[in-house]
């Protein structure tokens, strides 16, 4: 029963098989050489193969570009934006995790861009620069549930000169056409389940925690944390849980969707972390958000409050805070940022880096040096 045509924030196909409608996506965005985008992983197995054969037996071709590493860099966008231009091909399917997805995203972007990539980093106004008209349509098909980038305008690629994360922005890198079909999300293991759901757990946190005024998106974030809170244990323990997993799916797409009122302290974190020593997105922003939480306590403590009430969670924000240490312990992630392969960091570098993420602006506590330290080895 848990189906739908949604167009908020753009037209999604939701529901288990629905996949099989991948050909007619392509009409409805009116692609007819798709290039096939998804990472090395994905790329031999048979989610990925029986796509592939849909796509090729509806006329629409079989090409694949698979060049997507985990924290996909500027080469990877370089290799991949040759093969686009080459080949000639009218839109992207970005097919995977959020690597993929975001991989695939900056192809269409810059398939008719003249200027560099990093001309278009989410700095201001720096996303006017880019001919809209050059702009190709993405069709966006997650096979994991934590990133939410089917639905968003954003992706985040690695500068390898500088192992710094960046952001590419522009209102429309936002996929055209969405499958979201929780069947494909079954053979995830259960740390990348837990990974992923994580980030979409954090997505809502920190979109409910930020200081802007959008009441949309603090909605769908409360929401998107009860989903997480009910169904990601299920679809942890039980990976055929189809029910769990499309739940988990939509609040990964919702978590997404609600940070469009801002992000934190967390991704500040995660984002040069995982930069510079090659942690999982997720992983990492489920192993920071304890001392996160610990740290915008006298801002949020009564927002939170509220939040655990809606949730069913006793003791307000400290009952919150329990539940997020248990939830992770229960997942085995690790405690802190050492544990997870985080040794003898360069913590001037990652101060600075932390200060420099756009995601700062969305923290309700103001980031400085020195507070950004002490958060830093909080995490260690």
């Amino acid at each position: 029963m848990l189906q739908g045509n949604w167009s908020y924030p753009t037209s999604i196909r939701f529901g288990a098989g629905r996949i099989c409608e991948i050909a007619d996506a392509c009409k409805s965005a009116n692609i007819k050489k798709p290039l096939f985008v998804t990472d090395k992983g994905l790329a031999e197995m048979d989610i990925t193969q029986r796509t592939r054969s849909l796509l090729k037996d509806s006329g629409l071709g079989n090409d694949l570009f698979s060049d997507v590493d985990p924290n996909p860099s500027d080469k990877n966008v370089e290799a991949g934006l040759k093969l686009y231009r080459d080949g000639g091909y009218d839109g992207v399917i970005a097919f995977g995790g959020g690597s993929a997805l975001d991989l695939a995203k900056v192809l269409a972007f810059m398939a008719g861009q003249t200027r560099p990539l990093w001309d278009f980093e989410d700095v201001g106004d720096w996303w006017t620069r880019a001919d809209p008209a050059g702009i190709h349509p993405i069709i966006a098909v997650p096979t994991t549930a934590g990133t939410g980038s089917e639905v968003g305008r954003a992706s985040v690629v690695t500068n390898s000169l500088t192992n710094e994360k960046k952001i590419i922005f522009h209102p429309n890198m936002l996929p055209v056409q969405v499958i979201c079909d929780p069947e494909l999300t079954v053979g995830m293991p259960k740390f990348i389940t837990a990974g992923t759901g994580l980030d979409a757990f954090a997505h809502c946190v920190e979109a409910y925690s930020s200081p802007h005024y959008h009441p949309m998106s603090q909605g769908i974030a409360l929401e998107g944390m009860r989903l997480i809170k009910e169904y990601l244990p299920r679809a942890y323990e039980c990976g055929s849980d189809i029910e769990a997993r499309s739940q988990v799916m939509s609040a990964a797409a919702m978590g997404s969707t609600a940070f469009q009122k801002g992000l934190g302290a967390i991704h500040a974190l995660s984002h040069p972390i995982g930069a510079i020593y090659h942690t999982h997105h997720g992983t990492t922003n489920a192993v920071c958000m304890p001392a996160v939480l610990q740290f915008n306590r006298p801002a949020i403590s009564e927002r939170f409050d509220m939040a655990a009430a809606y949730l069913g969670i006793k003791g307000g924000f400290d009952g919150f805070c329990a539940f997020v240490d248990d939830l992770n312990a229960s997942m085995s992630i690790p405690k802190t940022l050492t544990e997870l392969g985080v040794k003898n960091p360069d913590m001037d570098r990652l101060v600075n880096d932390a200060l420099a993420d756009p995601s700062t602006g969305g923290n309700p506590i103001e980031m400085t040096e020195a507070t950004t330290s002490k958060l830093i080895e909080a995490c260690l």
